[in-house]
């Protein structure tokens, strides 16, 4: 190994890719291997995760402040949207983690749609409205309450 780990990232990937293409697995750095392939799956869940906060926190936003809304929400909205969908192309299992986590990313897009909007956090449901689904359909927009 001539690329430490530590020491520049991409050399020392570009090198290690190069030993499994050679089949020289036992040149093979295992260790920094499992971690940085853990570290990109987690990073994956937490782009994935934080895109849906905001995705949820326009949602509200629109439900919630129909006066105030505007073609930069439906933007930010859509393209969300569809770099979730891209997300869980590549990662389809990460959908089960979506459902599963959805009441916190909820609690964190509630407080996020309360500070841009200046709403009460009392003033939106204390559990999400939408379903998976109903976030993710591009053709989604919720009605006042």
């Amino acid at each position: 190994m001539t690329v430490p780990y530590e020491q520049d990232l991409y050399a020392w990937t570009f090198e290690n890719t190069q030993l499994l293409r050679e089949g020289r697995f036992t040149e093979v750095d295992v260790v920094n291997l499992i971690d940085e392939l853990e570290s990109m799956a987690n990073r994956d869940k937490r782009e994935l995760f934080s895109r849906i906060i905001v995705l949820l926190s326009h949602l509200l936003k629109w439900q919630f402040r129909a006066n105030k809304r505007s073609r930069s929400w439906e933007r930010t909205m859509a393209e969300q949207r569809h770099q979730i969908e891209y997300i869980l192309a590549d990662s389809p299992t990460l959908h089960s983690k979506l459902a599963e986590k959805l009441g916190d990313l909820y609690a964190r897009a509630v407080t996020q749609a309360s500070y841009e909007t200046r709403l009460s956090l009392k003033r939106f449901p204390a559990t999400c409205p939408y379903t998976v689904e109903q976030a993710l359909d591009d053709n989604f927009y919720p009605e006042l309450c």
